[in-house]
């Protein structure tokens, strides 16, 4: 009986892997799949960002994209999950494009003198204790963190208050009533990436004694303590 074609590590793909019956959807090695393209396109579209924002002082044009590059954060992880097309690649790409945007736009919008500096270093003050964190845990072997719901909630809240800080600098005829929203966004989301932050801590110690457990050799018996008969 004839089989598909399996498709390769080169082909751009929307075709699912195996299903499995797990409840979770299943992880593929595969690379080359349309929500990893998304997430690409999100991270070469930073530069413009930036570019939009300094080389043509368009500040509302810059708050536009950046917060079109916010909201479609869902898009690459919803697709992922309806074409069980949850990959390795996919689950380091996604979080790094989300804090790599995050940093960009943060640091940005702090030189354009848009947003509360407190606010700003409260961001990169808890961006950057997850960062040393992971890159500790990945050091000592442990095993890796999957994002929470929470942290998700987080991320999403700030991306969208950042735009809304820079549209509240712009000349927007709305400017006034995007500044309101910024601060509606930037604290539920700083209280969520803090709660998140909290409750990394026991998923760090039990990712840590999995890696662990998993990279130790199976030990031996040990050598009998009694003498000959």
């Amino acid at each position: 009986m004839a089989t598909e074609p399996r498709p390769t590590h080169d082909e751009l793909t929307t075709a699912p892997v195996d299903a499995t019956t797990s409840d979770d959807p299943p992880s593929t090695d595969r690379w080359l799949t349309v929500p990893n393209a998304i997430t690409t396109v999100r991270l070469l579209l930073i530069p413009v960002f930036v570019y939009l924002l300094f080389g043509r002082d368009d500040r509302a044009g810059a708050a536009v994209l950046l917060a079109v590059l916010g909201a479609t954060d869902w898009v690459d992880g919803f697709l992922a999950r309806r074409w069980k097309q949850v990959s390795t690649v996919g689950k380091i790409l996604d979080p790094t494009a989300d804090r790599l945007l995050l940093a960009v736009g943060v640091i940005s919008i702090l030189i354009a003198d848009a947003v509360p500096l407190w606010i700003a270093v409260l961001t990169f003050l808890r961006e950057g204790l997850v960062a040393i964190t992971a890159l500790t845990l990945a050091g000592m072997g442990a095993k890796r963190i999957d994002v929470t719901w929470a942290g998700k909630a987080g991320t999403f809240g700030l991306m969208f208050a950042y735009p809304f800080f820079l549209a509240g600098s712009s000349d927007l005829s709305w400017h006034e009533t995007a500044e309101v929203l910024a601060y509606v966004c930037a604290i539920p989301g700083l209280a969520f990436s803090y709660w998140s932050a909290a409750g990394y801590v026991p998923l760090a110690r039990r990712a840590l004694a999995e890696g662990r457990s998993s990279s130790s050799p199976p030990s031996s018996s040990p050598p009998s303590s009694e003498g000959p008969a």
